[in-house]
């Protein structure tokens, strides 16, 4: 029961995937539409709402790619452009011209926005290719029903239950692989280029560089505040308790020893305090014995029972591991102040070039990093580096908070994989049975064109050449898809093994 039900759901995703392809190629059709009129009429008007619904379109093939085939697919476009900022004498300036209002410089920064994203031309060609790059993969069960249905309505119930059954059993299995190339093919067409990534990543690190620097002048605020009141002030006291002591020497020396022995005291004391200072810019155990011991020592001087798991065959960078060190540190001091926390854990481990650090506690829960400033600056401090912070702390707890800093490590690349010989052989034969076999085969079928030549589709006899015709197109079809699937493996494997 339970596999007729999972067959019956790949063969109706499949089924909507087709319909989906053709709803696309209508969208690109738009595009294509929208795109001629504004280069050779001058219709600029009618670009932009087109690229938006070729977008939506493009945006609910990804989301059926992670949902149903489990392949996430980040949004490829060029960060959005900021509104325009007026100047000092509240004009909107763009390139050499002023304008009184932002209206012509916004459309302007939008434009050239849709316009130069390679995303957008990308997804016109997705769109216009659909039916040919995984629509007509996707519906094979249904055209080959529909085949069968019409073979028994011509008179010939045999052949058309033959195709019937045909597509019921062999959907059994192919509607799943259906779902998941169509999942394959839109990661390689519809995923981000490494431009995109970059520009994407250049956006949030100028984000992150700002609060960076926000950050960095608090924390100078905050090692000056603590200079002044503490170690300053001590030292202060201590030159003082030294001049009384250097003149009570002559006629007091029972009371100069005692000031002296209390100038020693504050020294000690003060002394102390420089050294919790310095701990609390860049731990020495740090920079001399790396990430783990680092994080074995803070367990130690927690108040919290700590249990430490460290799993790290290299060091990561100096200002890597600085981030995950006081990341921890917050985390944890958040669970003792905070989470009236008793017991913690802490694991610290490398996944594949990236450094995690899981942090877990057994309080009452309820942390956010919306509304506690601690977990906002583990944050700012992580978006230096790319990093992310993930935090699990439902009423009554327990709190877990995940850590990854990506390209923390050196991996050595991956060795070749068959998938790319696979694929090039795929990008090379794809275009024999689509174009001459298939689609040219199958055009000159509705004309009753003559016309045999070396089309094996024409060749064979009455019965099957609409069964051969169609089967090439969906080889073709199925060679660019498993090319593109196969280029998308690799290029996910090596940027994996180079990250």
């Amino acid at each position: 029961m339970t596999s007729a039900r999972s067959t019956l759901t790949a063969l109706a995703r499949s089924t909507a995937l087709a319909g989906l392809a053709l709803a696309g190629l209508a969208a690109g059709l738009v595009m294509l539409a929208a795109v001629l009129l504004t280069f050779l009429v001058g219709l600029v008007i009618v670009f932009p709402p087109a690229v938006r619904l070729g977008r939506a379109v493009t945006r609910l093939q990804r989301e059926l790619a992670a949902r149903w085939s489990g392949i996430p697919i980040d949004d490829p476009y060029r960060p959005e452009p900021p509104p325009p900022v007026p100047q000092a004498d509240g004009w909107y300036r763009d390139g050499r011209t002023l304008y009184k209002r932002p209206t012509v410089p916004a459309f302007n920064k939008r434009w050239n926005w849709l316009t130069k994203d390679p995303a957008t031309w990308r997804d016109l060609a997705y769109l216009l290719s659909a039916p040919l790059a995984g629509g007509f993969a996707a519906a094979a069960p249904l055209l080959a029903t529909a085949y069968g249905v019409a073979w028994a309505a011509g008179g010939n119930p045999v052949v058309g239950a033959a195709w019937i059954l045909l597509a019921v059993i062999g959907g059994r299995w192919y509607a799943p692989w259906a779902v998941r190339l169509h999942g394959q093919v839109a990661a390689a067409l519809l995923g981000p280029t490494e431009k995109a990534r970059l520009a994407q990543r250049v956006s949030r690190l100028d984000a992150a560089r700002t609060e960076a620097v926000d950050s960095q002048a608090a924390e100078l605020r905050r090692i000056e505040r603590d200079l002044h009141d503490g170690a300053q002030a001590r030292l202060v006291a201590i030159g003082m308790t030294i001049g009384a002591a250097e003149q009570l020497l002559e006629s007091d020396p029972q009371a100069a020893r005692a000031l002296l022995g209390k100038a020693r005291e504050a020294s000690a004391t003060a002394l102390q305090e420089i050294r919790r200072l310095v701990r609390g810019i860049h731990p020495p155990v740090l920079a001399e014995r790396g990430l783990g011991d680092a994080v074995r020592a803070l367990a130690l001087d927690s108040p919290l029972r700590t249990h430490v798991t460290i799993d790290l065959s290299e060091r990561a960078s100096a200002p890597l591991e600085s981030a995950a060190y006081f990341a921890v540190s917050e985390l944890l001091a958040n669970a003792a102040r905070h989470g009236d926390a008793t017991e913690a854990w802490v694991d610290v481990s490398t996944q594949g070039p990236s450094l995690r650090v899981t942090v877990t506690d057994d309080g009452h829960g309820g942390a956010d990093p919306e509304r506690g400033t601690g977990l906002r600056g583990i944050e700012r401090r992580l978006g230096a580096f790319d990093g992310v912070l993930a935090v699990s702390s439902p009423a009554g707890g327990p709190t877990t908070a995940v850590i990854e800093l990506p390209r923390a490590f050196r991996v050595r690349p991956a060795p070749l994989s068959p998938w790319r010989y696979l694929g090039r052989l795929c990008w090379a034969l794809w275009p024999i049975p689509l174009f001459p076999q298939g689609l040219v085969a199958m055009v000159l079928k509705l004309m009753g064109s003559p016309v045999k030549s070396w089309f094996l589709g024409l060749r064979v006899s009455e019965p099957f050449q609409w069964p051969v015709i169609m089967g090439m197109i969906l080889l073709g079809g199925g060679l660019l898809a498993v090319a593109l699937a196969t280029t998308a493996r690799t290029r996910e494997a090596e940027g994996g093994a180079c990250g």
